[in-house]
C-alpha cells in the first residue's frame, strides 16, 4: 500500500488508478509519464538487433547492383502488413521489386520451395522472408544452391539449429542483445526499414506513414502491447485516425465504422477481413489493398476482401457446430484435457478460428482441430491461459513433420498414420504438464470500487491507459452489494442488459450490458444484493456521451 500512496501523491491521481499502474510495473513518476505520454524517441536503436548490420548492407549491395528483390511474407495479417510496409518503402527507395505470398492449400505456412523456385525462374538474387523463415532452413539451402541470398524477419521460436540466411533478424535468438523479444512480424520488418532509413539518413518523420501496418499487425498477431510495442501501437492508432490509408479507409466504409478506430476495431473488424483473402482465396487480395494508392482501387480490393469474409464466418460456423458435435458424441473426448478433432473435409482455411471459438465458447482446454492438405494431416492450436501450447506440441516433435508457433497459437503437419499416437501423446504430455486449475476460465480483476468512484474523471485518466491488450488488459472491476430496482431484459441475440445501483448508496446508478449473458436472468432478482465484476466503456447516443458497465461475469 505504500506504493500505491507514494504513486497516488506524485502523479496526482487516486488509490484505484496509482494501483492499477502499480500492477502494470509502474512505480515512479517518470515510469508514469512514459506510460501515458509514450515517445517515439523511446524507440530502441534497430541496429542493436543481431544481424541488422549485415541486412541494411545487403540492401546496398542490392541497390547498386540494381538486383531484384522478392518481398515474401505470410498470408495472415501480421504477414501481408508486413509485406505491404517492405515493399512499398524499397519501390519508394527506387529498389527493383515484387511481393510474393504463398497459397496457404497447395505451398501451406511459410517459406516454400515453390517460392524459392518463382525466384530462381524470375531472376531475384535476394528474398526478405517477413513473418516466416525462422524454420526454412532446407528451403533456405534450397535457394542458396540456385544463388540466392536470403534475409529473414521473423518473431517465431527458433529452433537450436537456424537457416544459413544473409541476416535474420529475430529479437528471440539466444544471442541477440535487442532490450525488446515480442515485436509482430511487421514491427521487425518497420525496424529494418528504421534501420535502412537511418543510413540513408532518412528522416523518421517519413517512415511513420507505416506505423498504421505496425499497429494492425500488433493488435491482429495478439503480441503483448508493452514496452517498444506499446508506442508502435499508439502512435500507429493515431496515424489511421488522422491520416488513414487508402485501404483503410475502405475497409472504414465497407463496415460502416464511423468513430475513432481503437485496438478492437483493429482486432475484430480489420483483422479478420484481411485474414480472410488467405483463408479463402489469396492473401494477395489483402496486399493489394493495403498497398493501394487510390480509393477507387482500395474499394475494389477492399470488396473482393469483404466478400470472402462474410463466406469466411459461413463456413467457421458450419465447421464449428460439426466440431461441437463430435465433441457432445465422443463420451471420451469429455473427460480429457484437450481436444483434437480430424475431419479431412474441413475448410483449412477457418480450422485456426474453430480451435479459438470451442474453447471460448464450450470446451475450455487446449485445442487441435485437423484437416487434410496435400496428402497431409494438418492443423492450427490454440492454448488456454498461462498454458504453453508451443512446448507441448514440442513434446510431440518426432511424430511431426512440421510445427512452429507461440505459447498459445500453433500450426502443425504431420503424417495420417501418425495422429493417433500423436492424440495420445499430446493428452499425455498436457496432463502432466498442465495445472487442473487451467481447465477453468479465470477473470482477472484488478481492483474493487465503489460505484461512486465511477466518474468522469475517473474514465478520461482510464482512457488514458489505452492502447489495451495482452500485458496492458482494459482494466476490470469488482462491485459487491449491487442491486436493480427493475427486472432485467434480454436484448438482442441473448444479451442482459439491466440498470444497477449499489444498496448503501442508491445515488450512483449505471446501466449495464452483459454480452451472451441470458442465463442469468433468473438469478437476478430485483432488490437482492449481487455482486459483478465489468470494464467501462464510454457510449454515445445522439451526440450524447455516457458511462457504461460491461459486465464479465455475476455472482448472485
Amino acid at each position: 500500500m505504500d506504493k500505491v500512496k507514494h504513486l497516488s501523491e506524485a502523479i496526482k491521481v487516486n488509490d484505484i488508478i496509482a494501483n492499477l499502474l502499480i500492477q502494470r510495473g509502474i512505480e515512479d513518476y517518470n515510469q508514469a509519464k512514459e506510460f501515458f505520454r509514450p515517445s517515439l524517441d523511446s524507440l530502441h536503436n534497430p541496429v542493436l538487433m543481431k544481424d541488422m548490420e549485415k541486412a541494411v548492407k545487403r540492401i546496398i549491395d542490392a541497390t547498386q547492383k540494381r538486383e531484384k528483390i522478392l518481398v515474401y511474407g505470410d498470408y495472415d495479417v501480421d504477414g501481408t502488413t508486413a509485406v505491404a510496409l517492405m515493399f512499398t518503402f524499397l519501390r519508394w527507395l527506387g529498389l527493383r521489386c515484387e511481393y510474393y505470398i504463398p497459397d496457404r492449400y497447395i505451398e501451406g505456412y511459410g517459406v516454400s520451395f515453390k517460392g524459392v523456385d518463382y525466384a530462381a525462374d524470375n531472376g531475384f538474387g535476394l528474398i526478405i522472408s517477413l513473418d516466416c523463415g525462422i524454420k526454412a532452413t532446407d528451403k533456405v539451402e534450397h535457394a542458396k544452391k540456385k544463388g540466392i541470398d536470403f534475409i529473414i524477419c521473423d518473431h517465431h521460436e527458433p529452433d537450436e539449429q537456424i537457416p544459413d540466411a544473409i541476416a535474420i533478424l529475430n529479437p528471440k535468438q539466444k544471442d541477440c542483445n535487442y532490450p525488446y523479444k515480442e515485436l509482430s512480424g511487421c514491427g521487425i520488418g518497420f525496424k529494418f526499414v528504421q534501420a535502412i532509413a537511418q543510413k540513408y539518413e532518412i528522416p523518421f518523420s517519413t517512415i511513420e506513414q507505416y506505423l498504421d501496418l505496425v499497429a494492425l499487425s500488433i493488435a491482429a498477431d495478439i503480441v503483448p502491447i508493452t514496452g517498444e510495442n506499446r508506442i508502435l501501437a499508439y502512435y500507429g492508432l493515431k496515424r489511421i485516425n488522422s491520416f488513414p490509408r487508402e485501404g483503410f479507409k475502405a475497409i472504414m466504409e465497407l463496415a460502416q465504422l464511423k468513430r475513432e478506430v481503437n485496438v478492437s476495431d483493429l482486432v475484430f473488424v480489420f483483422g479478420p477481413r484481411i485474414n480472410s483473402a488467405g483463408r479463402i482465396e489469396t492473401g494477395k487480395n489483402a496486399v493489394e489493398l493495403l498497398i493501394a494508392d487510390t480509393f477507387q482501387k482500395a474499394m475494389l480490393s477492399g470488396e473482393s476482401v469483404n466478400k470472402t469474409n462474410v463466406e469466411r464466418r459461413d463456413v467457421d460456423a458450419t465447421i464449428t457446430q460439426e466440431a461441437l458435435e463430435m465433441v457432445i458424441k465422443d463420451e471420451k473426448l469429455k473427460n480429457k484435457k484437450t481436444t483434437v478433432l480430424y475431419n479431412p473435409e474441413w475448410h483449412k482455411g477457418v480450422i485456426g478460428i474453430v480451435a479459438s471459438r470451442l474453447i471460448e465458447k464450450h470446451f475450455y482446454r487446449p485445442t487441435i482441430i485437423l484437416t487434410r492438405s496435400n496428402g497431409h494431416v494438418t492443423g492450427s492450436a490454440r492454448s488456454v491461459k498461462n498454458y504453453n501450447l508451443y512446448q507441448a506440441i514440442s513434446s510431440c516433435s518426432h511424430l511431426l513433420e512440421q510445427f512452429g508457433g507461440h505459447k498459445y497459437a500453433a500450426g502443425v503437419t504431420l503424417k495420417e498414420d501418425n495422429l493417433p499416437a500423436f492424440i495420445d501423446l499430446f493428452e499425455e504430455v498436457v496432463s502432466k504438464t498442465m495445472p487442473e486449475n487451467l481447465l477453468h476460465p479465470e477473470i482477472d480483476i484488478d481492483s474493487s470500487m465503489p460505484f461512486s468512484a465511477i466518474t468522469a474523471k475517473f474514465n478520461q485518466v482510464l482512457k488514458q491507459f489505452a492502447p489495451f491488450g495482452p500485458g496492458n488488459m482494459t482494466p476490470v472491476f469488482m462491485t459487491e452489494n449491487v442491486i436493480t430496482r427493475k427486472p432485467p431484459q434480454i436484448v438482442g441475440s441473448g444479451h442482459l442488459r439491466l440498470s444497477v445501483a449499489q444498496a448503501d448508496n442508491p445515488n450512483f446508478t449505471f446501466s449495464a450490458i452483459g454480452y451472451d449473458m441470458y442465463e442469468y436472468l433468473k438469478e437476478i432478482v430485483p432488490d437482492r444484493p449481487f455482486k459483478i465484476c465489468y470494464s467501462l466503456r464510454e457510449t454515445n447516443w445522439n451526440g450524447t456521451k455516457s458511462l457504461e458497465l460491461n459486465l464479465k461475469d455475476i455472482q448472485a
